[in-house]
């Protein structure tokens, strides 16, 4: 390591050789321009507020360096090195996603276990030997994990304008198995420089994480790393300790650490959703690190973490805490990684922003772009989470009293969340009998307790049956039930204490009770984990067909970094086939996740449902409104970085147009119009690189509605964020949000 540190530094202090830059595809404009001057390429742009950047780039043996970063006339760091590491194992499926396809008869074929591989939640690539049972193919092996720093043989670079950015992409990039270019680009408009390794490899079965930074900042007595711990309070190091060997990582709050350097400050952060892949827990690994390489220089970047780390369980009595123990500990198995299907160019991104101004300053300006890690509100809008195990009724009796304030609910609360749908009885509760309505009771409780003007507490459950997948379920009021019946004993009959009580056997039995009580359920993660082969197995059935069914969960799983658009494959293909199936059907953002605490980073790993409703309904007023919404598709999907406002399709006859009214904080990537005509799904993609960033704007994109199912719109930013609509089924509903109509 001290080696390969020092060989940067030395190449860093190289005289810079001749630079050829071709410049075919680059087109000068205000606020954003590229020159040639001498052995280096200048690139100048307008950030925020008219602030003035500029980034000079040079190669020294064959290694691209950045000679100078400046804001505002101020040069913040020079001759700083670009750093990679890929860690790379073997994917493997799952024995979670092999069991409901041995339940439906489906063979487990050589093609099939290629092609369901990639959709591993239960894959821990770097955890040796791994647990047995877990994967297919196990023991894994030392020798499968590989870890190569990225090497550069560069003799020039391509500048390419493309719309309000400029592209820096220098050839000859190899780091192990994985081979491609270096590219920077900055953004007028915006101060940021994203730094990226765009890379392929040909070998099968390969997931891999990265770390990425820069080497070579100068230490001289004002240069300090700055973060805020998990607890939201300012951290600092001086460099005044001895150099370090490895990465140190940080647990910074909003995953961001500030290189103040005395002139200024570069603060270095991931992308915000998309360099997160689906955990179960969401306990901060440390994302952003530093290193002290010398008594002259330091470094800095992004991180992922090996392994995964425990949560901390609860538990007053010693039965729930030893289950809670276990449980944390089980986690080992689930550190995914990214997808990397051989040929696919996977995109290894780092973003800098360059700033005049002191660390806190820059990171009230960084925390900007994610609203401060919170879900914006918007009038006529409640912000809806579902799907989360919690153990909620369990957590309430073991404490010994259902006044208990659970960390969950300021997580929740903390990121602007404010309708949340658990999902307990998934490892906690009884199933059936007294105690089943015991604990029931005690999840009604808790939940109207702690259900209050701005915040509301959803009751779900998740079902799973061998012939349905999982099921998350959700009814408009606290109904009991139980997952039993006997042979005579009817569906429904009165508890002399609780009402209604139902007795649910199978899944004709689930929609039976859906059905009486205006319920709904919808496929559980459709295509992976246990809904492996679903809702495909059950798409001509009454019940899928059925007005009960909604349709399926989304969430960023798994992670492609190839991909233009989060959980692409698995969640858009399986939307655009339950519509051209039997819509309509729906997608509903979800996490899937376990036990929280306010320290942990939990706004990477979600998406949310902004759900078209005026107020939020109290608990004991019921919560049809909310399901009537979902079911009549009144809600928008996103990361939190793009906003929906109005929208809706526009005009009559074969030609339409879908308009909306997009407010979003990083520059855009592209807005697209997705349509089925019942057997096959098109698109209309309108590039939106002229966005700058924390825009507005009203998107019309046109299209033939000849022959057309269903039609929907999206929009995706240039860091991986967006937010899509549900299906306009056959063009009878508009749906244009906030002035009604």
């Amino acid at each position: 390591m001290r080696l390969l540190t020092a060989l940067l530094i030395t190449c860093a202090v190289l005289p810079a050789q001749s630079l050829t830059c071709d410049l075919r595809a680059y087109s000068p404009a205000e606020g954003l321009r590229a020159t040639i001057a001498g052995n280096a390429l200048d690139v100048n742009w307008r950030g925020e507020r008219n602030a003035e950047l500029h980034a000079r780039f040079g190669i020294r043996d064959g290694h691209p360096v950045i000679l100078e970063l400046a804001a505002q006339g101020k040069v913040l760091a020079r001759d700083l090195a670009p750093e990679f590491e890929i860690t790379s194992g073997k994917r493997r499926m799952s024995q979670q996603q092999i069991e409901p396809l041995r339940a439906l008869g489906v063979a487990l074929t050589p093609d099939l276990v290629a092609r369901e591989k990639w959709n591993a939640f239960w894959d821990a690539p770097l955890e040796v030997p791994g647990t047995p049972g877990r994967n297919l193919d196990l023991p894994r092996k030392p020798e499968e994990i590989r870890r190569a720093r990225a090497e550069y043989h560069a003799a020039g670079c391509a500048v390419r304008t493309d719309g309000a950015r400029l592209e820096i992409t220098f050839p000859g990039l190899t780091a192990g198995i994985f081979s491609g270019d270096l590219r920077f680009t900055v953004y007028r408009g915006a101060n940021l420089l994203r730094q990226e390794a765009l890379a392929k490899t040909g070998e099968p079965d390969v997931a891999y994480k990265y770390d990425a930074g820069l080497s070579g900042f100068a230490l001289n007595d004002a240069s300090e790393v700055r973060w805020k711990d998990e607890a939201g309070t300012w951290q600092r190091y001086q460099f005044g300790g001895a150099p370090n060997v490895d990465r140190v990582a940080l647990r910074a709050r909003g995953r961001v650490a500030e290189v103040e350097t005395g002139t200024g400050t570069l603060a270095v952060f991931p992308a915000p959703h998309r360099f997160f892949y689906a955990r179960e827990i969401e306990v901060n690994q440390g994302y952003v690190w530093y290193r002290k390489d010398s008594a002259r220089t330091f470094s800095a970047g992004v991180r992922q973490a090996d392994r995964e780390e425990a949560y901390r369980p609860y538990g007053i009595s010693d039965a729930v805490w030893k289950r809670q123990v276990a449980r944390a500990r089980d986690n080992r198995d689930n550190q995914a990684l990214y997808n990397a299907p051989p040929g696919t160019l996977q995109h290894m991104p780092v973003y800098w922003y360059l700033s005049a101004q002191d660390a806190p300053s820059t990171h009230e300006a960084v925390l900007a772009y994610t609203h401060n890690d919170e879900f914006k509100p918007l009038p006529g809008y409640q912000v809806l989470i579902s799907h989360f195990h919690l153990h909620f009724q369990e957590e309430l009796q073991d404490a010994g009293t259902m006044d208990l304030q659970s960390p969950w609910i300021s997580v929740f609360r903390g990121v602007g969340v404010n309708i949340v749908i658990l999902a307990d009885f998934h490892g906690d509760g009884a199933m059936t009998g007294p105690a089943r309505l015991r604990d029931q009771e005690a999840y009604f409780t808790g939940a109207r307790r702690f259900s209050d003007r701005s915040f509301l507490i959803i009751p779900g459950e998740e079902a799973s049956y061998p012939a349905t997948g999982h099921l998350m379920t959700a009814m408009p009021r606290p109904v009991y039930w139980e997952r039993s019946r006997g042979k005579d004993q009817p569906l429904a009959e009165d508890d002399p204490r609780r009402g209604k009580l139902y007795h649910v056997r199978d899944q004709e039995d689930l929609y039976a009770m859906l059905r009486a009580e205006n319920g709904y359920a919808w496929q559980s993660h459709p295509r992976t984990k246990g809904s492996t082969g679903f809702p495909d197995a059950v798409r001509q059935t009454a019940n899928f067909q059925g007005d009960r069914f909604l349709g399926g969960s989304w969430e960023s799983l798994p992670v492609d970094q190839s991909e233009k658009r989060l959980c692409e494959v698995r969640c858009f293909n399986t939307l655009d086939d339950m519509n051209n199936w039997a819509g309509p059907k729906f997608l509903i953002a979800e996490g899937d996740t376990y036990t929280k605490y306010p320290e942990d980073e939990t706004y990477p790993y979600l998406g949310v449902n902004y759900v078209k409703l005026d107020r939020l309904p109290r608990f004991d007023e019921g919560w049809a409104p909310v399901l009537h919404a979902m079911r009549a598709g009144d809600y928008f999907i996103t990361t939190g970085e793009v906003l929906l406002k109005n929208y809706g399709v526009e005009g009559g006859g074969p030609r339409r147009a879908f308009a909306a009214d997009v407010e979003w904080t990083f520059p855009l990537d592209f807005v697209e119009v997705v349509w089925g005509d019942g057997t096959k799904t098109g698109r209309e993609i309108v590039s939106a690189t002229g966005t700058a960033p924390f825009g507005t704007h009203r998107f019309r994109v046109p299209f033939d509605a000849a022959g057309k199912k269903w039609v929907r719109f999206a929009v995706w930013d240039s860091a991986g964020n967006g937010a899509f609509t549900q299906p306009v089924i056959a063009f009878s509903h508009r749906r244009m949000s906030l002035n009604g109509d």
